[in-house]
């Protein structure tokens, strides 16, 4: 016999979840009430409802900004989505803010994913690796496996979906916008960011600020 879900379960998995009632109604059913089970579920069907929209067009959005304490650096990012509805949203505007805020911490991201990495930049880190003394005598196969495993890795460092979440370090920033598409029902983009450190390219002492600020950011 199944387990009568209620209409209280129903509201709480709903806020936990951002699914519809009938979707939560459903999973509840499907797990007999276990709501860590019905959420599991629920993601798992979202995450693959975000694939799918990954592809619909997103002509609205906005620009989002953060400047880190001490104004010394700047971010501009700029999210699209489906419809102007969904862009007016708190919870938007506030995962906006956090993807900047990301960037700003994340120093060597230089590209919201790898497929924007251009083959030269690509070609460069490889041919950097291959030359490395710690590889030069060793057989070719384990040479280019073992360059290849290390591009991959600096590959992910410049990459921004690649990276993890500092609010949630156990999810991505792809896994994050995933999780947003299937909380919003509709596609959404990182289309582009530009970071600003104050007297960038000018002769000064940085004193190793980069590092400073990532560390300020991610112990705030």
């Amino acid at each position: 016999m199944l387990k009568k879900i209620s209409v209280q379960q129903i509201k709480e998995l709903r806020n936990k979840t951002g699914a519809g009632m009938t979707d939560c109604k459903k999973a509840l059913e499907a797990s007999d009430g276990q709501i860590d089970i019905a959420i599991e579920a629920l993601r798992k069907k979202g995450l693959a409802s975000a694939d799918k929209k990954s592809s619909r067009l997103t002509a609205e959005g906005l620009v989002e900004s953060y400047i880190h304490a001490g104004s010394r650096i700047g971010v501009l990012v700029e999210i699209n989505c489906e419809t102007d509805f969904v862009s007016r949203q708190p919870e938007f505007h506030q995962f906006a803010k956090d993807i900047a805020m990301q960037i700003a911490a994340c120093q060597s991201v230089s590209y919201v994913s790898q497929s924007d990495i251009p083959d030269d930049i690509m070609n460069y880190e490889k041919n950097i690796e291959l030359e490395k003394e710690d590889l030069l005598n060793k057989p070719s196969d384990i040479k280019y496996k073992i360059a290849n495993g290390r591009v991959d890795k600096r590959l992910k460092e410049l990459s921004l979906m690649d990276q993890n979440f500092i609010k949630k370090t156990e999810i991505t920033i792809e896994e994050l916008v995933k999780q947003h598409i299937a909380l919003w029902g509709e596609n959404i983009k990182i289309r582009r960011f530009e970071r600003f450190l104050l007297g960038e390219g000018l002769e000064s002492k940085t004193n190793n600020f980069q590092d400073e600020v990532s560390n300020m950011i991610q112990n705030k």
